[in-house]
């Protein structure tokens, strides 16, 4: 069993904390994310990692495995965690071992996960596909190779900490939007890890793979089967036992409803390279050549011949065209395939592979990359090109790749390519005009027939929406100005010019006019729905969030591309609900499709109702419930939330979404200890960073690691107060970033204490990633704000990332006291308030290092500041295992509790100014409150909790 290392210094500087009993708290706040809603493609989905399932989504809550019982003993899955009694406090703080949280907030951690959906090609099934709560630690401890920039199981062969489903379900969609009984998926081994769901064509057969934890603990290599959908029977696909995926890289895809072309291990490969006990020699990087190459921090890199050797060996795949009945046939050699993507009408396959030289210094994105055309049945056609090694690309925003780049298929045309290629070198930092170019061509061209120029931009190419030969949009923007243009063309009309359709800034969220809709071609392609309307013109569907001063009220408008008149079809209620156009569910036909036959996937949610699927038919707008999920964590089905406002002193508007617990009142309870939890952002101007964005209706989506578990313990939550860094005009906004930062945390703080819901000495601050490094300037510049601060997973050196961090491209060299003045690190000895910082010791997030936890720690050590270090073994930069998720819980609710629930110190007085103004905000809010808290506990929803008692 391994076991979080821990690090503290309590030092004497701060007697007036002493142990105390424990209550529930959180640590993180779970960043809302889409749905997990998946429709039918050609190819899979790739699977989430690790990392990313441990984020809370609408449709996806993680939740861990069983909670360990109540004594403490070891939970089935293997975990010892004991819970502690408060008077243990101290000693477990100072020993080893994972603990738990208190069962208030365990209970709701551990809520069974929501299943994910998947709509088949004609809309009438819906699969669920079932997925289990957190992994034990012992998944994540499990052998893994890092090389180029990838995390590999080496005896899967496919990529280390993959999430996975667990079962299949598989639901008829009637015309009422009513599902069928469930029909599970069966004939897999039990205990199945299923991955790469996808439904061929026709809707009649799912592909997946599957892989199973064989007796000695690892997983086995994965196999790829097939389910016929209308009897739910699975089989493997491959008749011999002996034939098993890749998934490094690509893993496979459907050419046509009955084949498929899949990646698998070269059947006579070998065992993996052995590493030399002794080396050939030095270790040797050169830049004789004296070529200028910034990179950022990059992670898992090669370090070796052996690392290379070793790279080759797992992403080297085999192509095999597989029939359903299980006829196979190779084609093309063994080589690195990073991607294969068979042309609409299946007659051929773009492939995609990396090859030698490969590097120290930049990820296998960047190694050389070769992309051919191929008949599907593996003739080589032509070399679309041939990419060299691409170290030295500028870090400066809007730098690409040199030479064609976003080479894909038309998907109006039966085989026609198109892509960009950059006409600056891919030197953001170069004037030039045109800038990209956009070019096509057919896949049966002659040989020495030229391109044919689609559009020409000078702003950097972002993508293009295709429709059909008379309409498509094509995208284009830049960073620095936050310029974002929309343009309509013919692209096989060459007789009618180019217009911009929207000229805007992507930071102004109010103006932004929505994104067409797309249906769903016969090919399994994606294009711009065209909507049939009485009389003339060519109408589209727009689909836009719906940004407001009062929060987003998302919309549907039925837009005329010629005009630019529109007329909504459609909005969100304002009042009670949230709600979201998810996708077109009557597109299965080519053509235009007619308004008054329309059907849209929407989804639906409040404050206290979590979301739900619904069924949305034209004319009449009548709408059919598709889902009733049951709520992940009733014990907080009435928290209170609300969007509040305030202003910076600046001028700028700011926002904050403010949870106050179940049945709590201001007037009655008094004030509440308060954990504010945020993540800066970047603007170029006021009026964008003032704007609102997200809705006061939207669903508390509690995570596993979320800052709204600490409802469950009373206190009031400030979720995303919006931290803006602003920099106008030709102005950096780093240059003033702890000012501004300063200045946006005092705003929000005053807020809360104003209105009476936050003690004014109670108020704990924290973050993840940049949130933590947030979180030290914070405690290192506005200590008169917080009591203590929770910081995970952060960068806190810039000195350690020099060429480059986050929205910042300048150098350190460029820009050395921005660099410096940004850098907690550099004001440890500022750092008077207790910090407790985490850090998954296997963090491979550029720029985030786990040495810059160690090092920020010895730095607030050495000039004694009160901190601890938590060192999360096997853990990346966000967190997965129960083991460990649980203990990041348990260690934030002891800091909380100790440092800030019976924390009674006064504020610290940034001036006298300040000081002058907390203490009035202060004194109003002890007033409103009747002079203090209430006497009265309150109870709601299975537990009790009584404010003066957390005070």
């Amino acid at each position: 069993m391994f076991l979080p290392k821990v690090c503290h210094r309590l030092s004497l500087l701060y007697p007036s904390f002493a142990a105390t009993s424990l209550r529930s708290l959180s640590s993180v706040p779970s960043i809302p994310a889409p749905g997990l809603l998946r429709f039918a493609r050609k190819k899979p989905a790739k699977p989430m990692t690790s990392r990313a399932a441990s984020a809370s989504s609408r449709l996806s809550r993680l939740a861990p495995f069983a909670s360990a019982a109540e004594d403490g003993a070891g939970d089935p899955n293997g975990s010892s965690a004991p819970s502690s009694r408060p008077e243990e406090d101290e000693e477990l703080s100072l020993g080893g071992g994972y603990h738990l949280p208190p069962k208030e907030i365990r209970d709701i951690v551990d809520a069974p996960p929501l299943p994910v959906l998947s709509f088949s090609p004609h809309r009438d099934k819906i699969l669920f596909l079932k997925r289990r709560a957190l992994p034990p630690l012992s998944e994540l401890a499990r052998p893994e190779e890092k090389l180029a920039g990838v995390r590999i199981d080496g005896n899967s062969n496919a990529r280390s900490r993959m999430s996975f489903y667990t079962g299949i379900g598989i639901h008829e969609l009637m015309d009422d939007g009513k599902l069928g009984p469930e029909k599970e998926v069966q004939g897999f081994p039990d205990g199945a890890k299923i991955n790469f769901v996808s439904w061929s064509q026709d809707g009649q057969h799912l592909s997946f793979s599957v892989r199973v934890d064989e007796e000695d603990g690892v997983s086995s290599k994965l196999r790829v089967w097939v389910a016929d959908v209308e009897s739910g029977k699975a089989r493997p696909l491959f008749q011999s036992p002996n034939i098993y995926l890749n998934a490094i890289f690509e893993s496979f895809v459907w050419v046509n409803a009955s084949t498929l072309l899949v990646c698998i291990l070269p059947i006579s490969r070998g065992s993996p390279p052995k590493k030399p006990l002794v080396p050939s020699g030095p270790k040797i990087q050169s830049n004789e050549k004296q070529n200028v190459i910034q990179v950022r921090t990059f992670q898992d890199l090669l370090k070796d011949e052996y690392d290379e050797d070793l790279f080759e060996y797992y992403a080297t795949s085999q192509l095999a065209l597989v029939s359903l009945d299980g006829t196979m046939q190779l084609i093309g050699p063994p080589a690195l395939y990073t991607s294969i993507d068979p042309s609409p009408d299946e007659k051929f396959v773009l492939v995609t592979s990396i090859h030698r030289p490969y590097s120290y210094i930049v990820p296998c994105g960047r190694f050389p990359k070769k992309v051919e055309l191929w008949t599907t049945d593996g003739k080589f056609v032509r070399e679309i090109c041939d990419l060299p090694l691409a170290e030295d690309i500028p870090i400066a925003f809007n730098s690409v790749r040199r030479g064609k780049r976003s080479i894909y298929w038309r998907p109006d045309k039966p085989s026609t390519l198109y892509w960009v290629e950059t006409q600056d070198g891919g030197d953001a930092k170069v004037e030039v005009s045109p800038r990209d170019i956009v070019y096509m061509q057919s896949a049966e061209a002659v040989n020495g027939e030229q391109p044919e120029v689609v559009h020409k931009l000078d702003l950097r190419y972002g993508g293009i929406s295709w429709c059909d030969d008379s309409l498509a949009l094509v995208y284009e923007s830049w960073y620095k100005t936050r310029r974002i243009r929309t343009w309509v063309i013919s692209p096989d009309q060459k007789d009618v010019s180019p217009r911009i359709l929207f000229d805007r800034s992507s930071e102004d969220a109010y103006s932004d006019p929505g994104s067409p809709m797309m249906r769903r071609t016969a090919a399994g392609t994606y294009v711009i729905a065209k909507i049939k309307k009485q009389g003339e013109g060519t109408y589209i569907l727009l689909n836009g969030s719906g940004a407001t001063p009062e929060g987003n009220v998302p919309f549907l408008d039925l837009f005329d591309i010629n005009t630019g008149n529109k007329e909504r079809i459609w909005e969100s209620d304002k009042e009670k609900y949230y709600e979201t156009v998810v996708a077109l569910m009557s597109d299965h036909t080519d053509g235009e499709l007619c308004i008054d036959q329309l059907k849209i996937l929407t989804s639906k949610e409040s404050k206290t109702e979590n979301t739900q699927y619904f069924l949305l038919t034209w004319p009449d707008k009548k709408a059919f419930q598709i889902t009733n999920f049951p709520h992940p964590y009733p014990q907080l089905a009435l928290l209170q939330k609300e969007m509040i406002k305030y202003q910076r002193k600046d001028g700028v508007q700011l926002t904050a979404t403010l949870y106050l617990p179940p049945g709590y009142s201001p007037s009655t309870d008094g004030p509440l200890p308060c954990l504010f939890w945020s993540y800066p952002g970047e603007f170029k101007s006021k009026d964008a960073a003032g704007q609102v964005r997200g809705s006061p209706n939207e669903f508390a989506g509690v995570g596993p690691t979320s800052a709204l578990l600490w409802l469950a313990a009373g206190f009031a939550i400030l979720s995303g107060p919006t931290i803006p860094i602003i920099g106008e005009g030709d102005e950096e906004a780093n240059d003033r970033y702890v000012e501004q930062l300063v200045a946006s945390a005092e705003a929000a703080v005053e807020e809360v204490i104003r209105r009476g819901v936050a003690h004014p000495n109670k108020v704990a601050v924290g973050g993840h990633s940049y949130g933590a490094f947030m979180t030290a300037n914070l405690l290192a510049h506005a200590p008169h704000l917080f009591c203590c601060g929770i910081a995970r997973s952060g960068a806190y050196n810039r000195t350690l990332t020099p060429f480059g961090f986050q929205n910042e491209d300048r150098t350190l060299w460029e820009a050395t006291n921005t660099y410096v003045e940004m850098s907690p690190f550099m004001s440890a000895n500022k750092i008077k308030k207790p910090i407790l910082l985490i850090h998954g010791e296997e963090d491979n997030n550029s720029g985030t290092l786990t040495m810059q936890s160690d090092r920020f720690f010895n730095a607030l050590k050495g000039h004694g500041a009160l901190c601890r270090l938590v060192i999360l073994p096997f853990e990346s930069h966000g967190y997965s295992a129960r083991e460990s998720i649980m203990h990041v819980l348990w260690e934030t609710n002891r800091w909380l509790q100790k440092y800030c629930v019976n924390n009674s110190d006064k504020p610290a007085d940034p001036d006298a100014s300040n000081t002058e103004s907390l203490n009035d905000i202060e004194n109003k809010a002890l007033s409103a409150s009747g002079g203090g808290l209430g006497q009265e506990g309150w109870d709601q929803e299975g537990f009790h909790l009584t404010p003066r008692s957390l005070l």
